[in-house]
């Protein structure tokens, strides 16, 4: 049995082809993500008056200078050229001593990480200082022509620009974050991706760069993996050595711990019924309770 199409059913088949190539073909080049995070200044100057006041109480920010002298140095240039010392004066704006012996760095570890900061209540990460709070998980850029304002549609990704305007800010508080750094400090890293040490990273191309020797007394290493695993790297295999024998040649001392408890338990508190979770919580189940 031969069936024909309707001339309109054929129509309307080659107009959703024709929809399919334009989608398929004219947005594969396009390499923008997400727009400029709505309501920026609400959040930016929110979150430093929320800071000043329940954070770094009795401080003497000026959360309103900040905003305009960040307004500024991305409006005065173009969204893909807005370089680390156009931030200048607002990072002159927001000066901040630093705790010896606190600071905590790290990389590929960001939820564990501040999961560790909160409950140890020993650290400070970068997005504990003043910028880190204001700006962490925002997302801003110009128009294409500078002195446009800020694009709320589409912002570039950072492999596309020389000088992207959330990477240039993130670079500047990085070095100075890293430059405050005096007494013991801690980095914590990955161990279940390769290249857990990445001189491409912030703290491998900006941080570790910036640390001074004479200020430091040890930079303490530790190594996580996902509690499943896969176990790639460790104090004594693959780029961790590559970071041991940088901190060596510059002169640091430094430990190294791939089995910290603290931070085994909090992955087991994220995931309780991961196997090697399950001894700890059958022991604490069946524990002997004290006789009253």
């Amino acid at each position: 049995m031969t069936f024909q199409k309707s001339s309109s059913t054929s129509s309307i088949f080659h107009m959703l082809i024709l929809w399919f190539v334009i989608v398929l073909f004219c947005t594969d080049g396009l390499t923008a993500g997400m727009g400029t995070t709505p309501n920026l200044k609400h959040i930016v100057i929110g979150r430093c008056y929320s800071y000043i006041t329940l954070v770094w109480p009795n401080s003497s920010y000026d959360c309103e200078e900040i905003w305009r002298e960040f307004e500024e140095a991305v409006m005065r240039k173009s969204r893909c050229n807005v370089k680390v010392k156009d931030y200048k004066r607002m990072f002159h704006a927001t000066p901040q001593t630093l705790t010896c012996g606190k600071l905590l760095f790290w990389s590929k570890t960001r939820e564990l990480i501040h999961s560790y900061a909160a409950v140890t209540r020993r650290f400070w990460t970068l997005e504990d200082t003043l910028v880190g709070y204001m700006f962490n998980d925002l997302i801003w850029c110009g128009q294409e022509e500078k002195d446009r304002g800020f694009d709320f549609n589409s912002c570039p990704d950072w492999s596309t620009c020389v000088h992207h305007p959330v990477y240039s800010l993130w670079r500047q508080a990085s070095q100075n974050f890293a430059a405050a750094a005096c007494g013991n400090i801690t980095v914590l890293l990955n161990g279940s991706i390769e290249n857990a040490f990445n001189r491409k990273s912030m703290f491998g191309g900006v941080e570790l760069d910036s640390l001074n020797p004479r200020m430091v007394d040890h930079v303490n290493i530790k190594v996580v993996a996902n509690l499943e695993g896969p176990f790639i790297e460790s104090c004594t295999q693959g780029s961790i050595v590559d970071l041991i024998n940088v901190l060596q040649t510059r002169g640091f001392r430094w430990t190294c711990t791939d089995s910290d408890l603290t931070l085994m338990i909090l992955q087991c508190i994220q995931n309780p019924q991961q196997f090697s979770c399950l001894p700890c919580a059958n022991s604490l189940l069946h524990r002997q309770r004290p006789h009253l």
